[in-house]
């Protein structure tokens, strides 16, 4: 689910207010829409990830959903983070799912 972002302004304070609501709703159930996927790139050193949500100053953090996920973990690191992007370097495996999820926070 997304989380609506609320405006600067009050334009309708009863709108505006149901909103909040609903976002602290939202977040109190874990649902801060920080979340994505990435899949290591087979055959390759460094996987690069769009995201629009990425900013330069954040921080990613991956956790393995594969068991090659998991083999590849100890070779994975966040090499560049930049405002709608991230990229891993990993080892280079023709191994296609090394699935993870990932993390960003800061801002």
């Amino acid at each position: 689910m997304s989380i609506p972002v609320l405006q600067p302004y009050i334009s309708d304070i009863k709108t505006n207010l149901l909103q909040a609501i609903s976002t602290i709703n939202e977040l109190l159930k874990g649902r801060a829409n920080n979340v994505g996927e990435v899949t290591l790139t087979e055959n390759a050193t460094t996987t690069t990830t769009t995201d629009t949500r990425i900013k330069s100053q954040m921080m990613i953090f991956l956790s393995p959903r594969t068991a090659n996920a998991a083999a590849a973990l100890t070779n994975v690191y966040v090499s560049a983070v930049a405002d709608g992007s991230f990229e891993l370097t990993h080892a280079n495996a023709a191994t296609v799912d090394r699935t993870f999820d990932y993390v960003i926070h800061g801002g």
